[in-house]
This record gives C-alpha cells, sequence and structure tokens, in this order.
C-alpha cells in the first residue's frame, strides 16, 4: 500500500528560503520527470533528497542549478535566479555528471575552479576543508574513486558557498571515507550553511539530514524530519532468535504482515506487534534476544515509494 503525508503547500515557499521552488515542471517526451514540485528550505538546514530511481530527483538538481530550464514553475535561491546565485559565488554544487581532465593536479582543479567565483577560498583552505591536502600534486586521473569524490567536494567548496548541493557525493567511498566526509560537513554546516543533498545510502540521511524530502515519479510524497517519515510507515517490527523457523509459518501467525528469516534470526514486520509477540512466543517458546522496534527509513522508503503500478 502506498501511503502520503500532506507536504508543503505552495504558500510555504517564501522568498526569505535558501531553497525556494514553486510549481516545477519538466517533461522528456511523454515522460514526466518532475511532476509539480513545492519545496522551501530554510538557511541552515540539512535537507536530503530521497527517490527511488527516476523518481526526478537528479531533474530537480540540475533545474536548482540552472543546468536544465523547467517548463514551467519558479525556482530561487536566496531570492536570485539560479544563474545569478551560482555567478555570485552563493552556490557549490558536487555532481555525478561533468569530467575533469585526468592530467590536471587537484590543485589546478580547484585553483581553476575558484577563478570562477568573486571572492573564492584559497586553494589550500579547499583542499584543508575536504581532506585532500595530501593529494594536491597528483593528477587527477591517479586518483581513487573516493578521493576523486573528495576533488569534486574541495572544487565545490572553492567558492565559499552558502548553499551546498550534493548529487550522491559518497558514491565509490568506502565507509571510513564517507565517515570523514560527513565529518567535513559537520563542520561546514556549523557555520549555518545550508546543504541539499540526494543519496542512495539511507542510513546516511537517517543520521546526517535535519529533514527529509522523498520524490515519486516526480512529486513531493513525503516532507518532515526523519522521525516524522519513518512514523509514516505504519506498524513495528519483531525481531528474535527462533532456531527452526520458517517463513510461511511466521507469515501466518497474528499480527503479522511480512516474515523474515536470516539463519535463526527472525524479522517481522507487524500491524499488530503486540499480538505477534505472543504468537511468537507461543509457537517458538525458545526465542530469545528478542527485540520491537518502529520502522526505519528504509520502510519507510519502501511504502511511500511503492505502487501497485510499479
Amino acid at each position: 500500500m502506498t501511503r502520503s503525508t500532506p507536504v508543503q503547500p505552495p504558500t510555504a515557499v517564501t522568498v526569505g528560503a535558501a531553497v525556494s521552488i514553486r510549481g516545477l515542471h519538466r517533461s522528456y517526451g511523454g515522460v514526466r520527470a518532475v511532476d509539480g514540485v513545492d519545496l522551501a528550505i530554510d538557511p541552515g538546514e540539512v535537507v536530503a533528497l530521497l527517490g527511488p530511481n527516476g523518481a526526478g530527483k537528479s531533474t530537480t538538481i540540475d533545474i536548482l542549478l540552472g543546468l536544465s530550464r523547467a517548463d514551467s514553475g519558479d525556482v530561487r535561491l536566496f531570492g536570485r535566479t539560479p544563474r545569478q546565485a551560482v555567478v555570485d559565488g552563493l552556490v557549490g554544487a558536487m555532481l555525478q555528471s561533468g569530467g575533469i581532465p585526468d592530467d590536471v593536479t587537484v590543485a589546478e582543479v580547484v585553483r581553476l575552479t575558484g577563478a570562477l567565483f568573486p571572492k573564492p577560498l584559497s586553494v589550500a583552505e579547499a583542499l584543508l576543508r575536504a581532506g585532500v591536502s595530501d593529494v594536491a600534486g597528483r593528477r587527477y586521473g591517479r586518483l581513487s574513486g573516493g578521493q576523486k569524490q573528495r576533488v569534486r567536494f574541495a572544487a565545490a567548496l572553492v567558492c565559499d558557498p552558502d548553499l551546498l548541493v550534493l548529487d550522491e557525493p559518497t558514491v565509490a567511498m568506502d565507509v571510513q571515507a564517507r565517515r570523514e566526509f560527513w565529518t567535513a560537513m559537520r563542520s561546514y554546516t556549523r557555520a549555518g550553511r545550508t546543504v541539499l543533498f540526494a543519496t542512495h545510502y539511507l542510513a546516511e540521511a537517517e543520521e546526517y539530514a535535519d529533514r527529509v524530502v522523498l520524490l515519486r515519479k516526480g512529486r513531493v510524497v513525503a516532507d518532515g524530519s526523519v522521525a516524522h517519515v519513518r512514523a509514516l510507515a505504519s506498524g513495528r517490527v519483531v525481531s528474535a532468535t527462533a532456531p527452526g523457523a520458517v517463513p510461511a509459518a511466521l507469515a501466518a501467525l497474528p499480527g503479522v504482515t511480512q516474515a523474515h528469516v536470516d539463519g535463526p534470526r527472525v524479522r517481522l514486520e507487524c500491524s499488530d506487534s503486540d499480538a505477534a509477540l505472543r504468537a511468537l512466543i507461543s509457537a517458538y517458546p525458545q526465542a530469545c534476544d528478542i527485540e520491537v522496534s518502529a520502522h526505519g527509513l528504509e520502510d519507510a522508503f519502501v511504502a511511500l515509494t511503492t505502487s501497485e503500478e510499479n
């Protein structure tokens, strides 16, 4: 079943917002990539833009940055058009697309990018903030995938932006590199800067975002705090160690909507966790290490982005 929640009405989109989007539409042939998006982001917010492939995330970001034109609607960044905001150095972007020549050094990438803006940071400062000072003299083509992402981050930071827009920023990074990236991001946002990031790593959104905006088929289907969006996936989860349990028998227990078995560990998605828990203990007296929890962001993501048509 698909659930939805009231999202921000167009009247909530204000001139004082860091990001102000009203009535945004963009189609490619017969496909509506963005279908009436309204969104306001206040200065200082860290917002995760989530959705399955084809939900409209990248198209929305491209329009936001002035890289693509909307069919209709209005976009303002700090009250300016996207192009003017970028020219004024208010916006930094880290995108998946756009190549960097392999034969230029890391320092040259950042220096050339900074030259496009009125008041850039020094190259040394941008490299330090992105954590790539140690590879400043290395050629871009000789870097690992994670290092290349950090260089893109340095290039996004060099204009000292008030708004940072990130499209899948930690792709190709290992666990440690992702942790270091978000540590650097926390330092950046501590000064009241605004961040909008799209990611497939739901754990990143859950841990680092103040707010989640969930897109499906070009529309906003949920908008709120992580806790609020998680709560949209109704019911609770019962997990336990129950050797010998099989999915079919677990799924037949009262109050259980879905059952998963991974070795001796079972996970029950429940419409009535109390009834399910009583039935589980009755059917499997040896059950132990029992936990009852609310749905996570991933559960809400699946519930809100899955429809019967998919």
